[in-house]
């Protein structure tokens, strides 16, 4: 009859030469990222790359995905998009990927949410440099945008008429196609946000959400915010929309206006994924 640590010393041995893993190791996400990139006077290309994220190092910010936008193109484009995004949120929630809901301006509606006041408690980290209300176009690190927004960039406004309500607040919630969960965080504000990636020790933030041009870009949470933070940030390119008018230059569809806004994001801040790449990875963890 074998001892009890010899029958160990012999189960270790037989898996090392089995090659086994440790089955409490952490899983790791397997995506294929796109970026762009110039060399010398060479034209942009499309290059492609994988990426490693580990879903306990990983948060899912989801930006401004109100109930209703001041633009009928926008807040029917939004509803269409909600429930892929949600499927998704629900697959990372359950691998262990923080979520982060960030509907600006609407925190009243939040005040008594367990994910609101879980993000109320927690302490002060001192961030690089102070958070700015909004960050501009930086043309120090990045050219023009590719489209022209100074109208607003609704595509639904009437025939020859300027969107009267361009600047009024119509929503007052995210909206309900995603679910929020009480483990997850609701924030509008650059600082709570940067306190709660501390505290979960989040290296990787992945952005979707409204719009590319503006918010998602801008906002005090956003891609240029993350990247000043030192984050590694990644954009879902297709669970994301432009606020861009097609009367407006460049003179494309609203689908290839969303397109260019995506190429510029990968040209100068932020690698992309698919949902369905990452809808993969989560899947096979």
């Amino acid at each position: 009859m074998n001892h009890p640590s010899s029958l160990y010393l012999l189960l270790i041995c037989s898996c090392m030469l089995a090659g086994c893993t440790d089955s409490t190791e952490d899983p790791i996400l397997t995506l294929e990222t796109r970026f762009q990139e110039a060399s010398g006077t060479e034209a942009w290309q499309t290059q492609h790359q994988v990426s490693e994220l580990k879903p306990q190092e990983t948060a899912i910010l989801i930006t401004d995905m109100w109930d209703q936008h001041w633009c009928d193109g926008a807040t029917k484009r939004v509803a269409e998009m909600a429930p892929r995004m949600n499927h998704l949120i629900e697959s990372a929630r359950a691998q262990g990927i923080t979520i982060i809901h960030s509907p600006s301006s609407v925190m009243e509606f939040y005040s008594e949410h367990p994910a609101r006041k879980r993000v109320t408690a927690l302490p002060l980290v001192t961030p690089p440099e102070p958070f700015k209300d909004w960050y501009d176009l930086d043309r120090d690190k990045e050219s023009a945008l590719p489209i022209d927004d100074s109208d607003g960039g609704c595509d639904t406004c009437p025939d020859g008429q300027p969107c009267d309500n361009v600047n009024e607040s119509v929503w007052t919630r995210q909206i309900e196609t995603i679910h929020i969960a009480d483990d997850d965080a609701i924030s509008d504000d650059g600082q709570e946000i940067y306190n709660v990636i501390h505290h979960h020790n989040i290296k990787n933030v992945v952005i979707m959400g409204v719009h590319a041009n503006m918010c998602v870009l801008g906002r005090p949470f956003g891609i240029r915010a993350q990247r000043s933070m030192e984050m590694n940030v990644f954009l879902v390119r297709d669970l994301t929309d432009a606020m861009y008018n097609p009367e407006m230059p460049p003179y494309v569809t609203h689908d290839e206006g969303t397109g260019l806004v995506v190429d510029h994001i990968e040209k100068y801040w932020a690698p992309t994924l698919s949902s369905e790449d990452f809808l993969k990875s989560l899947n096979t963890n």
